[in-house]
């Protein structure tokens, strides 16, 4: 047999420092060629161990480019362990995806106390004014898929780890304050129902099919989580516009022992805004990871996302007068009734270095609490407390997933628990119980320095089902309902609509038309008459008699609630450009957007420079073609003869400007492109009326604050147009 010589390995990019860096791939391409001519290359004796290529067992790999065979036409031979360990490796490199909550986003950060809450609780984030604490939080989709969109209509999960001086607490929550069902044993169900269908796996990230809505029709609970589900918030512009909730009701407990009841809120700092249905769908196209990309990309540009943590803190006593109970999941307390007291600031200012080993490993669960923060009888939380630990130990393997480094406290771990699939610690000694002598004791019980439970006296006979305040379904659907705007009801009512046109079974139909009866007749009307339907009688109630709510309108339910305190900071601005171009004109509006903190396109037919009309060049980053409209917040038209003629001549143009017009986003518009318009067939309208405001070129600077003005509104009103298109 031959002898061949071994192939030489590629050196390393001198950019590349690190264990298990890789070489440069062009240097690896000029090797790849060189193969045939088996000439070792005698630098390799000389890399750095630290920038070689290793196995697992930290063998160097003198080749990474073919496997070992009986010659060069000859077989593979099985003692090639480099190739065996990198296909065995490869093969099992994906994990079970979580259940729900698959798709995620993920940023790690710090919470900031601003006073003290001693006097409602002893746990350590809120110890004394100014307090720091490092946190992790991941941002998720529900139903949908690891592989899912970003822009699915769903609630949005809200998770975040506090790694704070006295353990690890995760404030599990979601974007929306309350759930579809009440308590635990109707979780697997809702799950099943919402889930892409058993028998044809359709479909995906979606609620508009028929177990779904058979499964909430028959829970009249599920109303009021319905109202959220269809409205904006569940399709948000920005994972850094969305509010974020506890959802439970948790108890708060100070040093003393004492105990109130409170309920977790996060306001962004960026507002609350959404999408309209018609602007999600493009954008699942367009880009599915749309809301993940916006997350990294303002981070990695400095542009923290922000939210101002709140609780709402009453007691027992209140809790007892209200007409609803607090321990039903489905229920919120409106602001109204209970104020929220802001409590500290989160700032999100790092991004994950390795997507897998934190964003997909971190684990959340709802029992993970500290000294301070207890849980209360909410039977829906009972029943999470227990899933969320469960389902980690599937997923990442073993009962070890706290040793992973996102999920290590910052404190030390001391225990007797032991061994156990992928376990990374090493206790010394002889001694893993306790009580014992031959460790001196150790580790010894905290007693009241640890966490001690609250003392809440139970005193019932076992027995399963709800309380009587349970049984009431609609008054808070009602209340959310009430509490939109116009606009927001016209798009409660479109995605309602749209949701059961999706469904097959006619009865789903009119049961949920039924049920939508006891919230709004105005609701219910709309949805019937999208479906062709005759509005049904009402379903019955569960109650004989409907409590009178406390609160019958709360502006806080409205997105229109929270504007936000950061301007235009952020917002995407898509500038068309051609040949010829007006470059003063261009330079007054985009150095007054970027001044405010706006984030600048120019966006061509084509990406690569063009050249303005003043000879100066300019980089189109983007196309019409690889960045569609919906990917904005604005839109500005140049002005130029020549270049607005270029843009005329693409139909690519004409979908930007009437994309903008339909979902009701500011257009300014320079000179000349006011011919766009006329090709587009669209009235131009002008100022707040329209959204669309039009200035010769020399006037531009007087425009300017007007049209950044229009952007921080988010959208303008379309009083001439069925509200439910924007």
């Amino acid at each position: 047999m031959p002898k061949n010589k071994p192939t030489p390995a590629a050196p390393p990019s001198k950019k590349s420092r690190g264990v298990g860096v890789s070489f440069n791939t062009e240097k690896a391409l000029e090797y790849g060629a060189e193969n045939a001519h088996h000439h070792a290359d005698p630098s390799d004796q000389k890399l750095a161990v630290a920038d070689r290529l290793t196995t697992n067992q930290g063998v160097a790999v003198s080749d990474n480019q073919s496997t070992l065979k009986a010659g060069l036409r000859g077989p593979a031979l099985l003692e090639d362990f480099v190739l065996r360990e990198k296909i065995t490796h490869f093969d099992h490199e994906r994990i079970p995806e979580r259940v729900v909550h698959a798709r995620g986003s993920a940023a790690h950060g710090v919470f900031t106390a601003y006073d003290a809450l001693t006097q409602y609780t002893r746990a350590a984030p809120f110890a004394t004014a100014g307090k720091t604490t490092p946190v992790f939080v991941r941002f998720s989709t529900v139903a949908g898929e690891r592989g899912s969109k970003d822009t699915a209509r769903d609630v949005r999960g809200f998770a975040v780890k506090f790694y704070t001086d006295e353990g690890n607490w995760d404030l599990v929550g979601n974007n929306m304050p309350v759930f579809f069902i009440q308590d635990a044993m109707k979780f697997p169900d809702l799950v099943h129902a919402v889930k892409p269908e058993p028998h044809h796996g359709m479909p995906q990230a979606a609620s508009a099919h028929d177990t779904f809505w058979d499964f909430v029709s028959l829970m009249p609970e599920s109303t009021h989580m319905l109202m959220w589900l269809m409205s904006d918030r569940a399709i948000p512009r920005s994972l850094r516009m969305m509010q974020g909730f506890g959802v439970h009701t948790f108890r708060l407990v100070n040093a003393q022992g004492e105990s109130v009841f409170c309920k977790f809120h996060w306001k962004p700092l960026f507002g609350t805004h959404s999408l309209v249905w018609d602007e999600a769908v493009k954008i699942s196209g367009a880009d599915p990871d749309f809301h993940r990309r916006d997350l990294w990309e303002a981070i990695d540009s400095g542009d923290f996302p922000e939210w101002e943590l709140g609780l709402q803190i009453f007691t027992e006593e209140q809790a007892d007068a209200f007409s609803f109970d607090v321990l039903d999941a489905t229920k919120l307390i409106a602001e109204e009734l209970v104020p929220v007291l802001p409590v500290g600031r989160m700032v999100l200012n790092r991004n994950p270095q390795n997507f897998f080993a934190e964003t997909e490993q971190v684990a959340f669960c709802t029992a993970h609490v500290v000294p301070g923060i207890d849980f209360s009888n909410d039977p829906l939380l009972a029943g999470r407390i227990h899933s969320y630990i469960d389902t980690q130990i599937t997923r990442l393997g073993s009962p070890n997933f706290h040793e992973i480094p996102v999920n290590a406290p910052l404190v030390a771990v001391n225990n007797n628990q032991r061994d156990g699939m992928h376990r990374q610690s090493m206790q010394r000694g002889k001694v893993a119980y306790e009580p014992n002598s031959l460790n001196g004791g150790c580790p010894f019980q905290a007693g009241s320095a640890g966490f001690v439970s609250f003392p809440a006296p139970v005193q019932e006979d076992k027995v399963r089902g709800k309380p009587e305040k349970f049984a009431e379904h609609y008054l808070q659907a009602t209340l959310f309902f009430d509490s939109q705007s116009a606009m927001e009801k016209a798009h409660i009512i479109a995605a309602f609509r749209f949701e059961l046109s999706k469904v097959n079974a006619a009865e789903i139909r009119q049961r949920m038309l039924s049920s939508l009866l006891n919230v709004s007749e105005e609701l219910a009307a709309g949805v019937a008459d999208g479906l062709g339907m005759a509005l049904p009688a009402a379903m019955p109630r569960a109650v004989a008699s409907v409590p009178v709510p406390e609160v019958f309108n709360s502006p806080a339910l409205s997105l229109h609630s929270l504007p936000g305190e950061c301007g235009i900071r952020t917002r995407q601005i898509a500038v068309l450009i051609a040949d010829s171009v007006h470059r003063k004109s261009l330079d007054v509006v985009t150095g007054a957007l970027r001044k405010d903190g706006a984030v600048v396109h120019y966006v061509g037919h084509r990406v690569g420079p063009f050249k303005a009309d003043d000879g100066s060049v300019l980089e189109a980053g983007k196309s019409m073609e690889n960045a569609p409209a919906v990917l904005f917040d604005a839109l500005v038209l140049p002005e130029g003869a020549v270049a607005v003629n270029t843009l005329a001549q693409n139909d690519l143009t004409m979908e930007y400007i009437n994309d903008q017009v339909r979902h009701c986003k500011p257009i300014l518009v320079l000179g000349k492109s006011r011919t766009l318009f006329e090709r587009a067939a669209i009235p131009m309208g002008s100022g707040d009326a329209s959204g669309i405001f039009w200035a010769e070129a020399d006037k531009a600077t007087k425009v300017a604050p007007a049209f950044i003005e229009a952007i921080a509104a988010h959208r303008h009103p379309r009083p001439d147009s069925d509200p439910s298109c924007v």
